[in-house]
């Protein structure tokens, strides 16, 4: 888990266990559409057969791209399980579950460790479409790293809208972070170039930069998020050091388009999928994942200001498959 090492407190077994145990009912509690459509209707298509024959085969790809696995990763499992079957290696459509299974934990289980630096601050640049969770997203993960230590410094740079800053101010108040702002229409990249400034000057361990959400397809307002990439790296070697994308996964399969693009603009290290709790379209991560590179490091599966955690790709698996016992 590298840099997510942090987040694991100095507690016993028994302290730790209970801590993951209820972490566990909790995320299990917010998958519960997610899994119903996809786990459920494995089981659904599973139920009765005697073996793995191409009927089979042709209702698990529809349930697949119907629940936003995506077309293009949907292929890539089939082909896995038609090259299973015909190995011999899969036989009974019992063991399918389990052989699923294991296979989105693979697409999942990349590396998802921050970066490691040696400069400080420690510059993290939150971006997305409008609407995804954004601010809140930043709040949660401002308490997230106070609780475990460090000194966090925030960057309104969503300066289209005053209620954004204004939104900002609140949370940085509330959970007692102090927040760099300027007026409704200034400069974003100014902006969050003075919060990092700021940060240096007063000893901040990490800074995390708000940006106005813009559709993906929105080429200046894209190129406005490069100029903040290359303002950063001007102030702070190789910052932004966590440039994170913020998905709602109730957006289904535009979000794999969304990641797509914002990779390629500015170098997205990193997806926070929020809204888990809201939808049965949870199993766009997997496409998502397997079509971009792109590692999730944060889920959001409720509103509780401790509803965002470091993502584990096993224990997420565990918690959408555990569901349907």
């Amino acid at each position: 888990m590298g840099f997510f090492d942090i987040f694991k407190k100095k507690k016993n077994d028994e302290q730790r266990e209970e801590d993951e145990k209820g972490f566990l009912n909790r995320l299990k509690e917010g998958l519960s559409k997610t899994s119903s459509k996809l786990v459920g209707g494995i089981e659904a298509i599973i139920l009765g057969r005697k073996k793995i024959d191409d009927d089979l085969l042709e209702e698990l790809e529809e349930l697949f791209i119907t629940a936003d696995i995506g077309v293009n990763t949907t292929i890539k499992i089939i082909e896995k399980v038609k090259n299973d079957v015909s190995r011999n290696i899969l036989k009974d459509p019992v063991e399918l579950k389990n052989a699923i299974k294991d296979e989105l934990i693979k697409i999942l289980s990349i590396d998802n460790s921050l970066k490691k630096v040696d400069t400080s601050p420690f510059v993290i640049l939150v971006v997305g479409v409008n609407g995804t969770g954004k601010t809140t997203t930043i709040a949660k993960l401002a308490r997230m790293f106070k609780n475990n230590g460090f000194s966090v410094l925030l960057a309104a740079g969503d300066t289209f809208r005053a209620a954004a800053i204004d939104q900002l101010q609140v949370w940085g108040d509330r959970i007692g972070v102090p927040v760099v702002k300027q007026s409704e229409g200034s400069d974003s990249a100014a902006v969050i170039y003075d919060a990092v400034e700021s940060a240096k000057a007063r000893g901040n361990d990490i800074v995390i930069a708000d940006t106005a959400g813009r559709l993906h397809n929105k080429f200046n307002l894209m190129n406005e998020l490069k100029k903040i990439v290359k303002v950063l790296g001007k102030s702070v070697v190789d910052a932004p050091h966590e440039v994170l994308l913020v998905i709602d996964a109730t957006s289904g399969q535009n979000a794999i388009e969304q990641a797509k693009r914002f990779k390629e603009d500015v170098g997205v290290t990193g997806i926070v999928l929020t809204k888990l709790d809201g939808t049965a379209k949870g199993g766009v991560i997997v496409g998502i994942v397997d079509e971009t590179g792109i590692p999730v490091k944060f889920i959001g599966f409720g509103e509780k200001m401790d509803d965002l955690k470091p993502f584990d790709a096993k224990l997420f698996v565990d918690a959408l498959f555990e569901q349907q016992r």
